[in-house]
């Protein structure tokens, strides 16, 4: 839906009694402080963290998604890999059935590696792991096996809410960053989506992705083979937020080196227990291109959304959570 310019606490799926083997730097006692949250849940014990999840890893949706920024999912698609569970609490999630009901499979790295080739092998652009932050030390291990056999990029798609540990096990197995850059204010962060540090922690955590892949590069056919790709959401009623956003990012990154994507997707049918008001409605065109101007004025190259994008008919139809 974009085009280059600018210039859940009961798990709801089947196989829940399938065991993974944990990663052979993670002891079955051990507690788990993979993201942000440091939550100390025993999860290999089957512990829920504040993610929701056991260590198990459970998959909502494996499936080509065509609607990702145009140098992900191509002509082909982008090979999504949507796991259950999130470490955030937006309340304006259009994912909300598998990030607030955790809604999916559990699978084996084994079950999961088959499935990602498989996919692989279907003509997908990349792996495009969705919302994995809580699986970072499961899905080190799973790459590390995979990644040789994969010819395609593998993509990190998060809430940019991740620690620098858990994004240091993931150096040189990850090609594409693709997170979120939700806000920069503390108060709106925990009142949207209940972490008062999101600004500070995203801040590392996208300086570090960058550390890692460096400037972004692109095959012959326009496709994003490595790089840093961030999407900022604009909220209606906060566009103000939004700019300050845009400033941030142009003050702590080389913006000719990255990609930023401002998205207009915002649906208010998905915020029903929402308190804020404006959230309620939808982005108005003001609002969105006033943002756009900013990131013309801050010279932001990336993408940006039609209006047509503001419908929940894009959001991937997660059925029962199985696959």
């Amino acid at each position: 839906m974009a085009s280059e310019s600018m210039r859940k606490e009961e798990i709801q799926g089947t196989s829940a009694s399938v065991r993974m083997t944990p990663p052979k730097d993670r002891q079955a006692g051990s507690e788990c402080c993979q993201c942000p949250r440091r939550c100390h849940a025993r999860r290999a014990q089957g512990q829920v963290g504040f993610c929701g999840m056991p260590e198990t890893l459970y998959v909502s949706r494996i499936a080509p998604h065509m609607w990702e920024e145009p140098p992900i999912s191509g002509s082909c698609g982008s090979g999504t890999v949507f796991f259950a569970g999130c470490n955030l609490r937006c309340s304006f999630c259009q994912n909300r059935v598998i990030s607030h009901e955790r809604r999916g499979t559990a699978l084996t790295e084994d079950d999961l590696i088959h499935r990602i080739l498989a996919l692989a092998d279907t003509g997908v652009h990349n792996i495009n792991l969705v919302t994995p932050t809580h699986y970072t030390d499961a899905l080190a291990h799973l790459l590390e096996r995979v990644k040789p056999r994969l010819h395609i990029p593998v993509v990190w798609n998060c809430g940019g809410y991740e620690s620098p540990e858990a994004l240091a096990r993931l150096e040189g197995l990850v090609d594409i960053y693709l997170p979120d850059f939700k806000y920069v204010s503390p108060e709106l962060s925990l009142a949207l989506s209940g972490a008062s540090d999101y600004g500070t922690v995203a801040t590392t955590a996208v300086q570090t992705m960058y550390a890692q892949t460096g400037p972004v590069l692109f095959d012959e056919a326009g496709m994003m083979k490595r790089g840093l790709l961030i999407r900022h959401l604009v909220l209606p009623g906060y566009r103000r937020e939004s700019i300050a956003v845009l400033e941030h990012l142009s003050a702590i990154l080389p913006l000719p080196e990255i990609r930023v994507s401002i998205m207009s997707q915002y649906t208010p049918e998905f915020a029903t227990d929402c308190p804020q008001k404006s959230l309620h409605r939808r982005l108005t065109d003001f609002e969105y291109q006033s943002v756009l101007e900013a990131a013309d004025r801050l010279g932001i190259v990336g993408y940006r959304q039609g209006r047509a994008s503001a419908t929940g008919c894009y959001t991937p139809d997660f059925g029962e959570g199985k696959l």
